[in-house]
Protein backbone atom coordinates (compact mmCIF):
# COMPACT_ATOMS: atom_id res chain seq x y z
CA UNK A 1 0.00 0.00 0.00
CA UNK A 2 1.79 3.27 -0.88
CA UNK A 3 2.38 5.93 1.91
CA UNK A 4 0.78 8.58 1.95
CA UNK A 5 2.46 12.39 1.24
CA UNK A 6 1.87 15.36 3.32
CA UNK A 7 0.57 18.01 1.41
CA UNK A 8 3.53 20.65 1.56
CA UNK A 9 2.22 23.89 2.16
CA UNK A 10 2.35 26.56 -0.68
CA UNK A 11 4.79 29.21 1.74
CA UNK A 12 6.55 27.91 4.22
CA UNK A 13 7.44 30.52 6.08
CA UNK A 14 9.95 28.71 8.81
CA UNK A 15 12.14 28.06 5.52
CA UNK A 16 11.78 31.92 4.56
CA UNK A 17 15.54 33.32 5.02
CA UNK A 18 15.74 37.02 5.82
CA UNK A 19 16.12 37.99 2.09
CA UNK A 20 13.13 36.35 1.63
CA UNK A 21 11.48 38.00 4.36
CA UNK A 22 12.58 41.12 3.56
CA UNK A 23 11.60 40.49 -0.40
CA UNK A 24 8.02 39.30 1.19
CA UNK A 25 7.83 42.67 2.77
CA UNK A 26 8.47 44.98 0.27
CA UNK A 27 6.08 43.47 -2.04
CA UNK A 28 3.21 43.99 0.50
CA UNK A 29 4.72 47.80 1.26
CA UNK A 30 4.43 48.27 -2.60
CA UNK A 31 1.43 47.01 -3.83
CA UNK A 32 -0.18 48.57 -0.77
CA UNK A 33 1.41 52.66 -1.28
CA UNK A 34 2.05 52.33 -5.14
CA UNK A 35 -1.19 54.17 -6.02
CA UNK A 36 -0.35 56.84 -4.20
CA UNK A 37 3.23 57.38 -5.73
CA UNK A 38 1.03 59.59 -8.27
CA UNK A 39 -0.88 61.88 -5.59
CA UNK A 40 0.02 65.45 -5.33
CA UNK A 41 0.15 64.53 -1.60
CA UNK A 42 -1.14 63.45 1.02
CA UNK A 43 -0.57 65.20 4.68
CA UNK A 44 0.82 69.34 3.90
CA UNK A 45 4.01 68.34 6.03
CA UNK A 46 5.32 66.13 3.48
CA UNK A 47 4.89 69.26 0.71
CA UNK A 48 6.90 71.31 3.00
CA UNK A 49 9.38 68.79 3.60
CA UNK A 50 9.58 68.74 -0.29
CA UNK A 51 10.03 72.55 -0.45
CA UNK A 52 12.81 72.67 2.25
CA UNK A 53 14.44 69.70 0.75
CA UNK A 54 14.71 71.27 -2.53
CA UNK A 55 16.14 74.56 -1.08
CA UNK A 56 18.89 72.46 0.77
CA UNK A 57 19.80 70.71 -2.41
CA UNK A 58 19.68 74.47 -4.26
CA UNK A 59 22.71 75.44 -1.39
CA UNK A 60 20.46 76.63 1.18
CA UNK A 61 20.58 75.37 4.79
CA UNK A 62 17.15 74.07 6.32
CA UNK A 63 15.82 77.49 8.25
CA UNK A 64 17.77 80.18 6.29
CA UNK A 65 15.63 80.30 3.00
CA UNK A 66 12.60 78.54 3.93
CA UNK A 67 11.49 77.26 7.31
CA UNK A 68 9.61 74.98 9.05
CA UNK A 69 9.28 73.06 13.13
CA UNK A 70 11.65 69.73 12.33
CA UNK A 71 14.85 69.00 12.89
CA UNK A 72 17.61 69.08 9.71
CA UNK A 73 17.48 65.66 9.22
CA UNK A 74 14.32 65.71 8.15
CA UNK A 75 15.21 67.79 5.36
CA UNK A 76 18.57 65.94 4.81
CA UNK A 77 16.71 62.63 3.34
CA UNK A 78 13.69 64.75 1.25
CA UNK A 79 17.35 66.89 -0.15
CA UNK A 80 19.42 63.23 -0.64
CA UNK A 81 16.64 62.27 -2.68
CA UNK A 82 16.16 65.45 -5.29
CA UNK A 83 20.18 66.27 -5.55
CA UNK A 84 20.00 62.42 -6.65
CA UNK A 85 17.07 61.75 -8.70
CA UNK A 86 15.77 65.19 -9.03
CA UNK A 87 12.24 66.50 -8.84
CA UNK A 88 10.94 63.39 -8.54
CA UNK A 89 7.64 62.25 -6.84
CA UNK A 90 8.10 58.67 -7.96
CA UNK A 91 11.48 58.09 -5.88
CA UNK A 92 10.21 60.42 -2.91
CA UNK A 93 7.52 57.91 -2.40
CA UNK A 94 9.68 54.71 -3.46
CA UNK A 95 11.94 55.97 -0.66
CA UNK A 96 9.16 55.59 2.16
CA UNK A 97 8.49 52.11 0.50
CA UNK A 98 11.67 51.45 1.89
CA UNK A 99 11.68 52.89 5.07
CA UNK A 100 8.44 50.91 5.86
CA UNK A 101 10.20 47.96 4.75
CA UNK A 102 13.26 48.61 6.74
CA UNK A 103 10.80 49.45 9.89
CA UNK A 104 8.76 46.39 9.34
CA UNK A 105 12.07 44.06 8.72
CA UNK A 106 13.01 44.93 12.32
CA UNK A 107 9.67 44.82 14.11
CA UNK A 108 9.90 41.25 12.71
CA UNK A 109 13.84 40.28 13.73
CA UNK A 110 12.61 41.84 17.41
CA UNK A 111 9.38 39.58 17.62
CA UNK A 112 11.70 36.37 16.34
CA UNK A 113 13.44 36.52 19.41
CA UNK A 114 10.43 36.27 21.43
CA UNK A 115 7.55 34.11 19.07
CA UNK A 116 8.04 31.91 15.77
CA UNK A 117 8.78 33.00 12.64
CA UNK A 118 5.87 32.61 10.93
CA UNK A 119 4.26 34.82 14.10
CA UNK A 120 6.70 37.67 13.64
CA UNK A 121 6.10 37.93 10.00
CA UNK A 122 2.70 38.39 10.66
CA UNK A 123 3.41 41.37 12.94
CA UNK A 124 5.93 42.83 10.58
CA UNK A 125 3.18 43.08 8.01
CA UNK A 126 0.57 44.41 10.29
CA UNK A 127 3.63 46.99 10.91
CA UNK A 128 3.51 47.88 7.34
CA UNK A 129 -0.71 48.09 7.14
CA UNK A 130 -0.30 50.07 10.68
CA UNK A 131 2.26 52.49 8.65
CA UNK A 132 0.39 52.71 5.27
CA UNK A 133 -2.78 52.98 5.44
CA UNK A 134 -5.54 54.58 7.67
CA UNK A 135 -5.42 58.57 7.10
CA UNK A 136 -2.49 60.19 5.82
CA UNK A 137 0.00 58.04 5.92
CA UNK A 138 0.61 57.36 2.35
CA UNK A 139 2.80 60.23 1.94
CA UNK A 140 6.53 60.27 3.23
CA UNK A 141 6.32 61.68 7.07
CA UNK A 142 8.90 62.77 9.48
CA UNK A 143 7.81 59.89 11.17
CA UNK A 144 8.45 56.99 8.83
CA UNK A 145 11.90 58.74 9.09
CA UNK A 146 12.13 58.46 12.40
CA UNK A 147 10.92 54.97 13.39
CA UNK A 148 12.83 53.68 10.53
CA UNK A 149 16.00 54.39 12.09
CA UNK A 150 14.82 53.40 15.64
CA UNK A 151 13.56 49.90 15.62
CA UNK A 152 17.10 48.92 14.40
CA UNK A 153 18.67 50.54 17.05
CA UNK A 154 16.28 48.80 19.28
CA UNK A 155 17.44 45.71 17.65
CA UNK A 156 20.97 46.09 18.05
CA UNK A 157 20.76 47.24 21.72
CA UNK A 158 18.91 43.47 22.11
CA UNK A 159 20.54 41.34 20.06
CA UNK A 160 23.90 42.57 20.10
CA UNK A 161 26.45 42.37 23.06
CA UNK A 162 29.72 44.22 21.09
CA UNK A 163 30.29 47.55 21.69
CA UNK A 164 30.63 48.44 18.23
CA UNK A 165 26.93 48.20 17.74
CA UNK A 166 26.13 49.52 20.93
CA UNK A 167 27.75 53.04 19.46
CA UNK A 168 25.60 51.84 16.00
CA UNK A 169 22.37 52.00 17.91
CA UNK A 170 23.55 55.63 19.52
CA UNK A 171 24.37 57.02 16.31
CA UNK A 172 20.64 55.45 15.11
CA UNK A 173 19.42 57.27 17.89
CA UNK A 174 21.25 60.21 17.34
CA UNK A 175 19.64 60.61 13.47
CA UNK A 176 16.20 59.80 15.07
CA UNK A 177 15.87 62.72 16.88
CA UNK A 178 17.41 64.43 14.82
CA UNK A 179 14.66 63.67 12.85
CA UNK A 180 11.66 63.93 14.96
CA UNK A 181 12.42 66.21 18.17
CA UNK A 182 10.35 64.61 20.79
CA UNK A 183 11.97 61.38 20.55
CA UNK A 184 14.24 62.29 22.89
CA UNK A 185 12.31 61.20 25.36
CA UNK A 186 11.81 57.23 24.39
CA UNK A 187 15.84 57.84 23.53
CA UNK A 188 16.64 59.27 27.36
CA UNK A 189 14.69 56.41 28.62
CA UNK A 190 16.44 53.83 27.29
CA UNK A 191 19.72 55.57 28.04
CA UNK A 192 18.57 55.88 31.82
CA UNK A 193 17.67 51.85 31.48
CA UNK A 194 20.77 50.87 30.47
CA UNK A 195 22.30 52.90 33.33
CA UNK A 196 20.19 51.17 35.63
CA UNK A 197 20.69 48.07 34.19
CA UNK A 198 24.57 48.84 34.56
CA UNK A 199 24.45 50.11 38.18
CA UNK A 200 21.78 47.51 39.51
CA UNK A 201 21.84 44.13 37.85
CA UNK A 202 25.27 44.32 36.45
CA UNK A 203 24.02 42.42 33.37
CA UNK A 204 24.44 43.85 29.87
CA UNK A 205 25.69 46.53 30.26
CA UNK A 206 28.58 48.37 31.33
CA UNK A 207 29.63 51.69 31.85
CA UNK A 208 31.61 51.94 28.56
CA UNK A 209 29.33 50.97 26.42
CA UNK A 210 26.81 53.48 28.21
CA UNK A 211 29.15 56.13 26.94
CA UNK A 212 29.69 54.66 23.60
CA UNK A 213 25.29 54.69 23.32
CA UNK A 214 25.57 58.14 24.56
CA UNK A 215 28.78 59.38 22.47
CA UNK A 216 26.67 57.85 19.47
CA UNK A 217 23.72 60.26 19.82
CA UNK A 218 25.82 63.17 20.88
CA UNK A 219 27.77 62.62 17.44
CA UNK A 220 24.99 63.02 15.48
CA UNK A 221 23.61 65.98 16.99
CA UNK A 222 27.01 67.88 16.70
CA UNK A 223 27.59 66.98 12.86
CA UNK A 224 24.28 68.27 12.16
CA UNK A 225 25.85 71.53 14.24
CA UNK A 226 29.00 71.72 12.07
CA UNK A 227 27.10 73.10 8.68
CA UNK A 228 25.95 76.26 10.76
CA UNK A 229 29.00 76.37 12.42
CA UNK A 230 31.50 77.03 9.37
CA UNK A 231 29.55 79.84 8.24
CA UNK A 232 28.90 81.07 10.96
CA UNK A 233 25.29 80.53 11.80
CA UNK A 234 24.95 78.81 15.00
CA UNK A 235 22.63 80.70 16.19
CA UNK A 236 20.16 79.78 13.71
CA UNK A 237 20.67 75.98 14.65
CA UNK A 238 20.29 76.45 18.80
CA UNK A 239 16.86 79.01 17.73
CA UNK A 240 14.90 76.74 15.20
CA UNK A 241 16.19 73.15 16.23
CA UNK A 242 15.50 73.96 19.88
CA UNK A 243 14.51 76.87 21.31
CA UNK A 244 11.40 76.67 18.67
CA UNK A 245 9.88 73.35 19.12
CA UNK A 246 9.96 74.45 23.44
CA UNK A 247 7.76 77.83 22.85
CA UNK A 248 5.54 76.21 20.08
CA UNK A 249 4.92 73.02 22.58
CA UNK A 250 4.21 75.58 25.16
CA UNK A 251 1.59 77.33 22.96
CA UNK A 252 -0.36 74.81 20.84
CA UNK A 253 -1.48 72.26 23.96
CA UNK A 254 -4.84 70.59 23.20
CA UNK A 255 -7.37 69.15 25.74
CA UNK A 256 -5.87 65.56 27.78
CA UNK A 257 -8.91 64.20 26.65
CA UNK A 258 -8.16 64.10 22.56
CA UNK A 259 -5.19 62.11 24.36
CA UNK A 260 -6.67 59.61 26.77
CA UNK A 261 -7.74 57.07 24.04
CA UNK A 262 -4.14 55.85 23.09
CA UNK A 263 -3.17 56.03 26.70
CA UNK A 264 -6.24 53.85 27.68
CA UNK A 265 -6.17 51.32 24.77
CA UNK A 266 -2.26 50.75 26.07
CA UNK A 267 -2.58 50.77 29.83
CA UNK A 268 -5.66 48.20 29.71
CA UNK A 269 -3.60 46.01 27.03
CA UNK A 270 -0.59 46.00 29.26
CA UNK A 271 -2.86 45.39 32.29
CA UNK A 272 -3.98 42.72 30.69
CA UNK A 273 -1.11 41.22 29.76
CA UNK A 274 0.74 41.30 33.50
CA UNK A 275 -2.45 39.70 35.05
CA UNK A 276 -2.66 36.73 32.40
CA UNK A 277 1.20 36.36 32.27
CA UNK A 278 0.59 36.43 28.47
CA UNK A 279 3.66 38.34 28.47
CA UNK A 280 6.60 37.96 30.42
CA UNK A 281 8.06 41.65 32.01
CA UNK A 282 11.41 39.75 32.83
CA UNK A 283 12.42 39.56 29.50
CA UNK A 284 14.95 42.20 28.33
CA UNK A 285 13.68 42.78 25.40
CA UNK A 286 10.51 43.17 26.36
CA UNK A 287 11.47 45.35 29.23
CA UNK A 288 13.38 47.64 26.74
CA UNK A 289 9.71 47.69 23.84
CA UNK A 290 8.19 48.86 26.84
CA UNK A 291 10.23 51.47 28.02
CA UNK A 292 10.62 52.91 24.45
CA UNK A 293 6.79 52.92 24.53
CA UNK A 294 6.31 54.70 27.79
CA UNK A 295 9.04 57.28 26.19
CA UNK A 296 6.49 58.02 23.31
CA UNK A 297 3.53 57.88 25.00
CA UNK A 298 5.89 61.03 27.71
CA UNK A 299 6.58 62.79 24.64
CA UNK A 300 2.53 62.62 23.88
CA UNK A 301 2.12 64.06 27.10
CA UNK A 302 4.93 66.80 26.54
CA UNK A 303 3.80 67.55 23.43
CA UNK A 304 0.27 68.50 24.40
CA UNK A 305 -0.95 66.62 21.22
CA UNK A 306 -1.45 63.09 19.00
CA UNK A 307 -1.92 63.42 15.07
CA UNK A 308 -2.89 60.34 13.92
CA UNK A 309 0.64 59.82 12.11
CA UNK A 310 1.82 60.21 15.32
CA UNK A 311 1.35 56.95 16.23
CA UNK A 312 3.70 55.82 13.81
CA UNK A 313 6.39 55.97 16.83
CA UNK A 314 4.18 53.44 18.76
CA UNK A 315 2.82 51.25 16.30
CA UNK A 316 6.05 48.92 15.77
CA UNK A 317 7.01 48.55 19.89
CA UNK A 318 2.67 48.09 20.58
CA UNK A 319 2.95 45.62 17.98
CA UNK A 320 5.35 43.09 18.96
CA UNK A 321 4.01 43.53 22.13
CA UNK A 322 0.04 42.53 20.93
CA UNK A 323 1.74 39.84 18.69
CA UNK A 324 3.45 37.90 21.82
CA UNK A 325 0.25 38.21 23.84
CA UNK A 326 -1.97 36.68 20.77
CA UNK A 327 0.47 33.90 19.69
CA UNK A 328 0.19 33.21 23.66
CA UNK A 329 -3.42 32.95 23.45
CA UNK A 330 -3.91 30.96 20.39
CA UNK A 331 -1.09 28.45 21.69
CA UNK A 332 -3.41 28.26 24.94
CA UNK A 333 -6.79 28.21 22.83
CA UNK A 334 -6.13 26.57 19.44
CA UNK A 335 -8.79 28.63 17.10
CA UNK A 336 -9.66 27.62 14.07
CA UNK A 337 -9.92 30.72 11.80
CA UNK A 338 -13.06 30.65 9.92
CA UNK A 339 -12.10 31.03 5.82
CA UNK A 340 -13.87 34.49 5.61
CA UNK A 341 -11.42 35.78 7.88
CA UNK A 342 -8.62 35.67 5.10
CA UNK A 343 -11.20 37.31 2.59
CA UNK A 344 -11.29 40.01 5.37
CA UNK A 345 -8.15 40.50 5.18
CA UNK A 346 -7.48 41.08 1.93
CA UNK A 347 -10.03 43.89 2.52
CA UNK A 348 -7.63 45.64 4.49
CA UNK A 349 -5.81 47.73 1.90
CA UNK A 350 -9.32 49.12 0.60
CA UNK A 351 -7.79 52.70 0.64
CA UNK A 352 -4.93 51.63 -2.08
CA UNK A 353 -7.64 49.39 -4.30
CA UNK A 354 -9.92 52.98 -4.51
CA UNK A 355 -6.61 54.91 -5.33
CA UNK A 356 -5.44 52.18 -8.44
CA UNK A 357 -8.60 53.15 -9.52
CA UNK A 358 -8.79 56.80 -9.42
CA UNK A 359 -4.94 56.42 -11.23
CA UNK A 360 -6.48 54.54 -14.08
CA UNK A 361 -9.67 56.89 -13.84
CA UNK A 362 -7.09 60.01 -14.34
CA UNK A 363 -5.41 58.82 -16.78
CA UNK A 364 -8.06 58.23 -19.20
CA UNK A 365 -9.21 61.74 -18.39
CA UNK A 366 -6.64 63.77 -17.86
CA UNK A 367 -3.82 61.49 -19.88
CA UNK A 368 -1.34 61.34 -17.07
CA UNK A 369 -1.07 59.00 -14.19
CA UNK A 370 -0.22 62.28 -11.66
CA UNK A 371 -3.60 63.17 -10.03
CA UNK A 372 -4.06 65.79 -7.70
CA UNK A 373 -4.81 69.57 -7.50
CA UNK A 374 -0.84 70.14 -6.29
CA UNK A 375 -0.29 68.97 -10.17
CA UNK A 376 -3.14 70.06 -11.99
CA UNK A 377 -3.35 73.95 -10.87
CA UNK A 378 0.15 74.49 -11.64
CA UNK A 379 -0.51 73.13 -15.09
CA UNK A 380 -3.23 75.50 -15.34
CA UNK A 381 -1.02 78.47 -14.51
CA UNK A 382 1.55 77.41 -16.55
CA UNK A 383 -0.91 76.88 -19.60
CA UNK A 384 -2.44 80.44 -19.03
CA UNK A 385 0.35 82.53 -18.33
CA UNK A 386 -0.63 83.35 -15.17
CA UNK A 387 1.71 85.69 -12.90
CA UNK A 388 3.31 83.87 -10.35
CA UNK A 389 5.75 86.73 -8.89
CA UNK A 390 4.71 86.12 -4.80
CA UNK A 391 2.31 83.48 -5.83
CA UNK A 392 0.19 82.42 -2.55
CA UNK A 393 -1.31 78.84 -2.12
CA UNK A 394 -3.44 78.40 0.66
CA UNK A 395 -3.49 75.15 0.06
CA UNK A 396 -2.11 72.37 -2.36
CA UNK A 397 1.17 74.08 -1.80
CA UNK A 398 3.55 71.63 -3.39
CA UNK A 399 2.53 73.59 -6.27
CA UNK A 400 5.58 75.99 -5.87
CA UNK A 401 8.07 73.04 -6.12
CA UNK A 402 6.10 72.44 -9.17
CA UNK A 403 5.85 75.99 -10.62
CA UNK A 404 9.81 76.24 -9.47
CA UNK A 405 9.48 78.98 -7.52
CA UNK A 406 9.34 79.89 -3.37
CA UNK A 407 6.91 81.00 -1.01
CA UNK A 408 6.31 85.00 -0.55
CA UNK A 409 7.00 84.89 2.62
CA UNK A 410 9.34 82.77 4.78
CA UNK A 411 6.10 82.01 7.10
CA UNK A 412 4.48 81.13 4.21
CA UNK A 413 6.35 77.88 3.68
CA UNK A 414 3.95 75.70 5.14
CA UNK A 415 0.37 77.80 5.02
CA UNK A 416 -0.69 76.94 9.05
CA UNK A 417 2.57 78.70 10.00
CA UNK A 418 1.32 82.02 8.69
CA UNK A 419 -1.12 82.23 12.18
CA UNK A 420 1.75 80.59 14.33
CA UNK A 421 3.15 83.68 16.11
CA UNK A 422 5.06 82.23 18.64
CA UNK A 423 7.15 80.98 15.73
CA UNK A 424 8.20 84.47 13.96
CA UNK A 425 10.80 85.28 16.34
CA UNK A 426 12.93 82.29 15.24
CA UNK A 427 12.99 83.14 11.59
CA UNK A 428 13.50 86.96 12.86
CA UNK A 429 10.18 87.85 10.54
CA UNK A 430 9.56 91.63 11.24
CA UNK A 431 5.69 91.52 11.31
CA UNK A 432 4.45 90.71 14.96
CA UNK A 433 1.02 88.12 14.76
CA UNK A 434 -0.76 86.68 11.62
CA UNK A 435 -2.36 89.37 11.25
CA UNK A 436 0.44 91.75 10.07
CA UNK A 437 1.71 88.92 8.36
CA UNK A 438 -1.24 88.66 6.16
CA UNK A 439 -1.73 92.63 5.50
CA UNK A 440 2.24 92.49 4.34
CA UNK A 441 1.69 89.66 2.03
CA UNK A 442 -1.67 90.69 0.65
CA UNK A 443 -1.62 94.46 0.43
CA UNK A 444 1.93 94.77 0.04
CA UNK A 445 3.61 92.04 -1.79
CA UNK A 446 -0.17 91.76 -3.60
CA UNK A 447 0.48 88.15 -5.21
CA UNK A 448 -1.51 88.61 -8.58
CA UNK A 449 -2.47 85.10 -7.97
CA UNK A 450 -3.59 83.10 -5.53
CA UNK A 451 -4.94 79.54 -4.80
CA UNK A 452 -7.26 78.38 -2.49
CA UNK A 453 -9.01 75.06 -1.78
CA UNK A 454 -13.24 75.19 -3.36
CA UNK A 455 -15.99 75.84 -0.90
CA UNK A 456 -13.81 75.38 2.88
CA UNK A 457 -12.47 78.01 4.72
CA UNK A 458 -8.65 79.06 4.36
CA UNK A 459 -7.32 78.50 7.67
CA UNK A 460 -7.61 76.71 11.19
CA UNK A 461 -11.08 77.39 12.17
CA UNK A 462 -9.97 78.80 15.12
CA UNK A 463 -8.16 81.34 13.27
CA UNK A 464 -11.69 83.62 13.20
CA UNK A 465 -10.01 87.05 13.01
CA UNK A 466 -7.43 85.73 10.40
CA UNK A 467 -10.31 84.14 8.10
CA UNK A 468 -12.45 87.36 8.11
CA UNK A 469 -10.00 89.16 7.05
CA UNK A 470 -8.88 87.01 4.23
CA UNK A 471 -12.34 86.60 3.23
CA UNK A 472 -13.08 90.36 2.83
CA UNK A 473 -10.26 91.24 1.22
CA UNK A 474 -10.26 88.52 -1.38
CA UNK A 475 -13.79 89.09 -1.88
CA UNK A 476 -12.78 92.89 -2.44
CA UNK A 477 -9.81 92.40 -4.43
CA UNK A 478 -9.79 88.95 -6.26
CA UNK A 479 -12.25 86.90 -8.43
CA UNK A 480 -12.38 83.60 -9.20
CA UNK A 481 -10.40 83.20 -12.25
CA UNK A 482 -10.68 79.32 -13.06
CA UNK A 483 -11.82 76.24 -11.17
CA UNK A 484 -9.95 73.08 -11.19
CA UNK A 485 -10.96 69.98 -9.58
CA UNK A 486 -11.45 71.50 -6.06
CA UNK A 487 -8.75 74.04 -6.24
CA UNK A 488 -9.86 77.83 -6.55
CA UNK A 489 -7.10 80.43 -9.06
CA UNK A 490 -7.90 83.64 -8.05
CA UNK A 491 -6.58 86.50 -10.04
CA UNK A 492 -6.32 90.22 -8.93
CA UNK A 493 -8.44 92.30 -9.68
Amino acid sequence: MPLKRNKKAFLNFSELKNTAVFFLFFLITFFIRFPFFFRDYVDRDESTFILLGQSWANGFLPYTQLWDLKPPLTFAFFAAIISIFGKSFIAIRLAGVFLVVITAFYTYKIALTMIPKKASILVGAFCIVLLSLFGSLQGVMSEHICIALFVPAIYLLQSKKSNAYVFLAGVLMGATVMVKLNMAFPILFIGLFLVYEGVFTKKNSSFFSILLFATGVITVILVTIIPYYLSHQTYIWWESVVLAPLEYTGARRYSIFKLAPIFVITGLFLVYAYKSKKLDFKNRTVQLLLVAIIGVLFSFIKGGRINGHYLIQLHPMLLILVGIVIYNLIVQYKPKLPLYAAFIALLIPAESYLEYVNVVKNKFEKGTFFNGEGFSAPQYILEHNLDTENILFFEYHIGYWNLDTLPPTTASTHPSNICRDELFPFFYNPRKNSIEELEYIMEELQPKTVVIRKGRRILDKKEVEENEYLDAYLAEHYKVFATIDNAEILQRL
